[in-house]
């Protein structure tokens, strides 16, 4: 495809999408966000159920969902259903507009979540992987969330799903809420601390992304992981490295029960090894393969501002 391009992104001014917009800008491409409100290079959900794409978009992307772990909102069927519809709704709106548009996209490239893997402290999944029943309302969401952005190859719009791990940056995630705890020595393994934990650099996702859109052979699921596996513990170490702090209060499974749920709090108590196996065999090169440079890169003090990574 020629490069740059008209990219149209859901989820475009939140955390992934504020940095994705970063990238894509800094190569070239004409960049509208799908919006709650209109605006200059917005447009709203209502006007893609309503008028279609926008005239010469050549790449769709979506990143749109509320966040499941956001401690302001309690795990109420409400909430649930807004993490549901967000993901859900988004994927299958993008997917019925592309599907009428005349002038089709090239790419469409969706998130999705490793929560489609079962959690499980030994065995190793890769893109291959088969992803089998949902197990609970998280599978169930990441089943129906790929479902739902599902197009037909004849349609001739190349189709990419990366299944992100814990997206480790600053301005949001995991590192924004442990950020201060951490300093504070506050910090600590959750749990065990030997459950897995699937991670990736934000950098390293939004190239994946870019890697996606600007080469041609690659089509399908990409797990959107970092190549080295790590526990709860490893990242805890890396935290305590970073900032030089202890990190000695552990965090026990049954206070994240009570105060997320014990449905949701699985993601922080489980977890599961995820190989980034056809990543790397496209050719997919990470700036942050190692847990320790990617937790400094994310806590160092003194930053660029103008980065959002």
């Amino acid at each position: 495809m020629s490069i740059p391009g008209h990219v149209l992104i859901g989820g475009g001014s939140g955390f992934i999408g504020s940095a994705l917009r970063h990238v894509l800008k800094s190569k070239g491409y004409d960049i509208t966000v799908i919006s709650r409100m209109p605006g200059p290079r917005r447009v709203t959900w209502f006007d893609i159920c309503n008028s279609g794409l926008p005239s010469g978009v050549t790449v769709v992307v979506n990143l749109a969902g509320q966040n499941v772990l956001d401690p302001t909102q309690r795990w109420t069927p409400g909430f649930k259903q807004n993490v549901w519809n967000s993901r859900i709704n988004t994927n299958l709106t993008l997917a019925q507009a592309i599907n009428k548009a005349e002038v089709k996209p090239k790419v469409f490239a969706k998130i999705s979540g490793v929560g489609i893997y079962k959690p499980d402290q030994e065995l190793i999944y890769d893109e291959t992987s088969s992803v089998g029943p949902s197990f609970d309302f998280l599978s169930k969401l990441a089943v129906e969330w790929e479902k739902a952005g599902e197009l037909s190859p004849d349609l001739g719009v190349r189709s990419v799903t990366i299944r992100s791990g814990v997206v480790l940056g600053r301005h949001g995630g995991m590192i924004k809420q442990l950020l201060l705890p951490f300093f504070f020595c506050l910090g600590g393994p959750i749990g065990s601390g030997k459950q897995p934990m699937p991670w990736i650099h934000i950098k390293d996702l939004c190239n994946m992304f870019v890697f996606a859109i600007e080469n041609d052979e690659v089509s399908g699921v990409l797990n959107g992981v970092a190549p080295q596996v790590v526990t709860n513990e490893d990242f805890t170490h890396a935290m305590s490295k970073a900032l030089q702090r202890p990190a000695v209060f552990r965090v026990p499974e049954a206070v994240l029960n009570f105060l997320f749920s014990a449905e949701r709090a699985k993601i922080m108590t489980s977890g599961q090894k995820v190989s980034p196996k056809r990543v790397q065999k496209f050719g997919f090169t990470y700036e942050y393969p190692n847990i320790n440079d990617a937790v400094q890169s994310v806590t160092r003090l003194l930053h660029n501002k103008k980065e959002p990574f």
